[in-house]
């Protein structure tokens, strides 16, 4: 039942909690069979975009078209077809004419490094992180984060505790 009105034992979500767990949930629309990850686009504690990876609106799924091993493969073998969840909240801003310049982004994979340099060219300021690209990629460090500190963007890996699946970790 549901009661409005004061309530005394219920403690108020930060917006970054707000914010990560919609990032978390958001990732759950992936249809990539191999990493779900979802974003969310802020300013001044106002969603401005989100986005989750996989191919281009009107392009087919990759779990739909390759369900046994995924998306079609460039020459390096790489997914030749998605999105990142980060290019995702970036391009639909942009597209409804919203600026996303001094924003915060919420995403649930930290960025590789071709995105971090999309970060930083759009001139968002802030990036919030919950699991590390280098630790999901098996590589030294986390690329991405590293350009994008070392260019005076402020990045943070979010330390609570958020329920997730496996696709996510």
């Amino acid at each position: 039942m549901l009661i409005l009105g004061k309530i005394s034992n219920m403690t108020k979500p930060d917006f970054d909690d707000i914010f990560m767990e919609l990032a978390v949930n958001l990732a759950k629309r992936s249809h990539c069979i191999k990493k779900h990850v979802g974003a969310v686009l802020t300013k001044e504690t106002r969603i401005i975009s989100i986005g989750y990876n996989g191919p281009p609106a009107g392009t087919h799924n990759c779990d739909v078209e390759f369900p046994e091993h995924g998306c079609a493969r460039d020459s390096k073998g790489s997914c030749s077809l998605a999105l990142h969840a980060e290019q995702n909240a970036i391009l639909y801003a942009v597209k409804n004419n919203t600026a996303v310049e001094g924003s915060t982004l919420y995403v649930t994979l930290a960025p590789c490094l071709p995105c971090a340099r999309i970060i930083f060219s759009m001139g968002i300021s802030k990036v919030i992180y919950l699991f590390s690209y280098a630790e999901y990629k098996g590589i030294g460090s986390d690329e991405g984060v590293d350009f994008l500190k070392k260019f005076g963007v402020e990045v943070e890996r979010y330390q609570k505790e958020i329920e997730v699946n496996d696709k996510l970790v």
